[in-house]
C-alpha cells in the first residue's frame, strides 16, 4: 500500500509543479508538459515493477499511435478560446473531437496491422 502511495504521490508531484511552473513561466512548463511525462512514469514504474522490457516497449509503440489523435485537441483548444467560446465549452468540444479521432484512428490502424 506504501508504494502505491508512493506512485500517487510522485505522479501527483509532476503535476502539481507543471501547474506551479506554469504561473511563472508558460513556455517552459508547456515545455514540461509536453514531454512524455506520464508516459515516462509509466515506463519506470513498470521497470521497477519487474515488467519485461517486451511490455514496456510494446506500450511504448501504442502510445507512439495514439499520440496522434491526441493532437487534435492541442490545436482545436486554442483556436476555440480565441475564437471566444468559454473555457468549459472549448475544451468540452476539444476533448469530443479528440475522442472521435481516437474512435477513427482505431480502425485505420488496424487495417495496417498495428495492435492496441
Amino acid at each position: 500500500m506504501l508504494y502505491y502511495a508512493l506512485k500517487v504521490a510522485i505522479s501527483a508531484l509532476v503535476i502539481v509543479a507543471i501547474t506551479e511552473i506554469a504561473k511563472r513561466s508558460s513556455g517552459f512548463a508547456a515545455l514540461l508538459a509536453a514531454l512524455p511525462l506520464t508516459s515516462l512514469l509509466a515506463f519506470m514504474w513498470l521497470h521497477v515493477e519487474g515488467a519485461k522490457p517486451e511490455l514496456i516497449a510494446g506500450l511504448s509503440s501504442q502510445i507512439f499511435w495514439l499520440v496522434l489523435p491526441s493532437l487534435v485537441l492541442f490545436l482545436l483548444l486554442p483556436l476555440l478560446l480565441r475564437q471566444g467560446f468559454g473555457f468549459w465549452l472549448s475544451l468540452g468540444l476539444s476533448i469530443s473531437a479528440t475522442a472521435v479521432c481516437y474512435f477513427a484512428m482505431l480502425p485505420l490502424l488496424r487495417k495496417f496491422g498495428v495492435q492496441l
